[in-house]
């Protein structure tokens, strides 16, 4: 296979597996500076249609473009920010209430059981019973320690570290929309005219399936949040635009999904013995995941043209490397691959 590659091919191997390397190190401490440029070239699109609408240089279209997304992300942050951390002041000072339901009803259990094995032997209830208890007590230790009040002020004391980094990355963002045609010309600068035609083949249908990629899961995610809002109004309407947000955001999470809100969730209801609500719960759940599991396949199918197995593998791989990032830079790769290969930037024509 490598007797088949010339020199400037090996170079570009090499120049990748220094990428690759150094991505490892520099990727985790980067994340802000990556999302900034992802959202640039999301909101480049809006900014040339501003220029050409209304005839306005760069930078004037640039500054209303990023003016009206702050906007939006301040609108929606604050509601949400505010609505969860009430939603989390109040299940705090719940907690023992919680806690003590909870309680009530395992040792319950413990009782019916007791009424059930009175012709077992004494040692097996003996054993069965103190699990039972080692499982209560385990149960409310962990549940004080995780939702004790100052978990949260610890919580709470990192905000300045993610205020810093949303500032790093609002700064981050007004630059690379500034400079994003600078940035293209000085790339193609470095390359000959035939290498820079296949490297704007390369960007244009990675563009196209990075932003299809990208189009896929925000349709996939609306699904999800539009049934799963309408879900808990008819179950529970008091937290239903927190917990729709919350578990929408989540979704964005690939193989987690919905259901590592609504599992646990619809679990304490049945445990608390709100067998109704719980039951709903575990529903919606199973619903939503009937959902992903069935619309993401053609709708990702549809806009990037990458199978679900590829897609299944990169992430994981991504994950293992990488962590929580991989989720997401696991396919990209592969999209960016697959599109060097079509643009002949990368040749691996060769049998064995």
């Amino acid at each position: 296979m490598f007797r088949y590659l010339s020199k400037r091919q090996w170079i570009l191997l090499l120049l990748g597996i220094l990428g690759i390397v150094a991505g490892y190190f520099i990727l985790p401490v980067s994340v802000p500076l990556i999302i900034a440029l992802i959202t640039a070239l999301f909101l480049n699109p809006a900014v040339r249609l501003m220029q050409f609408k209304f005839r306005l240089n760069r930078k004037m279209a640039v500054t209303i473009v990023f003016l009206l997304f702050v906007i939006l992300i301040g609108l929606l942050g604050t509601y949400a920010v505010t609505r969860a951390i009430t939603q989390l002041v109040e299940l705090a000072d719940n907690a023992p209430t919680y806690i003590n339901q909870i309680n009530n009803v395992l040792i319950n259990w413990q009782n019916n059981m007791n009424s059930f094995t009175q012709n077992m032997p004494s040692e097996f209830v003996d054993k069965v019973s103190d699990e039972l208890q080692n499982t209560i007590d385990n149960t409310a230790q962990t549940l004080s320690q995780r939702l004790q009040l100052s978990n949260i002020a610890a919580f709470a004391a990192k905000v300045p570290e993610y205020l810093i980094s949303f500032l790093v990355y609002l700064i981050a963002l007004f630059l690379f929309m500034l400079e994003l045609p600078r940035l293209k010309d000085k790339m193609h600068s470095n390359f000959t005219e035939s290498t820079s035609e296949k490297v704007k083949f390369m960007n244009a249908r990675l563009s196209y399936v990075v932003f299809g990629f990208l189009k896929a899961q925000f349709l996939v995610s609306i699904i999800i949040f539009i049934v799963c809002l309408i879900g808990l109004f008819l179950i529970v309407p008091e937290v239903a635009i927190v917990m729709s947000l919350i578990i929408w955001i989540v979704d964005f999470i690939p193989i987690i999904g919905s259901i590592v809100i609504l599992g646990p969730w619809a679990l304490y209801m049945l445990i608390a013995g709100e067998l109704a609500v719980g039951g709903q719960l575990a529903f919606l759940a199973i619903i939503l995941l009937a959902i992903r599991r069935t619309v993401e396949p053609k709708v990702m199918g549809r806009h990037i043209g990458l199978s679900p197995l590829a897609t299944l593998i990169a992430m994981y791989i991504g994950l293992q490397l990488i962590g929580l990032m991989g989720f997401i830079l696991g396919p990209l790769l592969v999209i960016a691959f697959n599109s060097a290969k079509e643009a002949g930037i990368i040749r691996l024509n060769f049998k064995l």
